[in-house]
């Protein structure tokens, strides 16, 4: 691999008959005795021990395999044996996770895990109380991904109020006179109401008031000040959606609101708006979305999450034209992957020197034990 060159020769002189003898792993990274490591880039010997050892369920950016090969022992990928993920787990001190589920079972894979850190802004996929329970850390990544998702989220919009899919399906199909069948929306003046008001929801706003939107919000967890000056708070849901032309959800998947966007809650949008979803996918009914399409109660939607993910190709709303989907890939930028993935294994290496992340889900596991975390099974 091209972004390895030289860097797999500067082993010192006693190790480098192992490094180049030893069989390698799909980062080209030399395997000894069931330990994945780089320990040589330091002068170390592989099997030393001297770098705590985290296991990783997607493969590392080739750019930052040096650096993190540097501070940890490599281990995984869960892609690299699909078949058996969690082959190499057993004797991982902290995680990388990304889309797995991480739940007791897999938890008690690795008797000396400490930390668990998610490369996203999501953790509905990990037991936190099975972690907490363990004196596991668990960490998130939440800024990462906000540029991108913001920008997709603004990007379905758009795609979805300028009738995008449907005006090239009928270019594909052949026809004449498609300006006079054209119907789109013209977005200046219009209402986007955000259903939470975190960090990528903040930034749907700048782009939206951009666009020269009014821009509303639905967040009883935030007191008046956090809304601004240009954010119109609303008291209630029912309120946001009744009054909005766009409605974007930017709120994580609870056990209390799967499904949140229902019958009741989608009929209560305002006839003729869209629906836009980059959370999660579990929030949204999507038998109730596919009627309210239906009856033409609602314009359109755009979906970068759904429920199940992905969705079967024979699914009816891939086939819509007044539905744009995408494969939850909305942080899928080479910018925001580089920040998911330093968020969480930065936060991996600090929880195993013993210093508090900055992300971290349960704080009480950290409370009056700084550094020995990890021993209560």
């Amino acid at each position: 691999m091209p972004a390895l060159a030289g860097f797999r020769n500067r082993s010192l002189p006693g190790d480098r008959r192992l490094a180049e003898s030893a069989p390698r792993n799909m980062w080209n990274v030399p395997i000894a005795a069931g330990i994945v490591g780089l320990s040589e880039h330091r002068g170390g010997n592989p099997l030393s021990g001297s770098k705590p050892n985290v296991w990783f369920e997607r493969e590392i950016l080739l750019d930052l395999v040096e650096s993190v090969a540097a501070a940890a022992t490599i281990l995984g990928p869960a892609s690299a044996t699909p078949d058996d993920p969690y082959r190499t787990l057993s004797s991982a001190e902290g995680i990388v996770a990304s889309v797995h589920r991480y739940d007791a079972a897999v938890m008690d894979l690795a008797p000396g895990l400490k930390v668990i850190s998610r490369t996203g802004i999501g953790y509905d996929k990990v037991d936190v109380a099975a972690a907490t329970a363990r004196g596991i850390a668990v960490c998130n990544a939440p800024d990462g991904p906000t540029i991108s998702t913001a920008e997709h989220a603004a990007t379905l919009m758009m795609m979805v109020a300028k009738n995008v899919k449907r005006s090239e399906a009928e270019l594909r199909g052949g026809g004449t006179d498609f300006y006079a069948r054209h119907t789109g929306i013209e977005l200046e003046g219009r209402t986007l109401g955000l259903v939470g008001l975190g960090r990528i929801a903040r930034r749907v706003a700048l782009i939206a008031a951009g666009l020269g939107m009014r821009v509303t919000a639905f967040d009883p967890y935030l007191d008046d000040a956090a809304f601004g000056p240009d954010v119109v708070r609303r008291v209630t849901i029912e309120d946001l959606v009744a009054d909005a032309d766009v409605v974007s959800l930017h709120i994580p998947l609870t056990n209390d609101n799967a499904g949140f966007f229902g019958v009741e809650l989608i009929g209560a949008m305002k006839p003729g708006s869209i629906l836009i979803n980059t959370a999660r996918g579990g929030l949204i009914d999507h038998d109730a979305l596919e009627a309210a399409l239906n009856s033409g109660h609602l314009f359109g939607a755009g979906l970068d999450v759904t429920d199940p993910e992905p969705l079967p190709p024979e699914d009816p709303l891939l086939a819509r034209n007044d539905v744009v989907i995408t494969p939850h890939v909305a942080a899928g930028t080479a910018g925001a992957k580089r920040r998911i993935f330093k968020g969480a294994f930065d936060q991996v290496i600090q929880v195993l020197a013993g210093q508090r992340p900055p992300n971290l889900v349960n704080p009480e596991i950290w409370s009056g034990r700084p550094v020995e975390i990890g021993d209560s099974r």
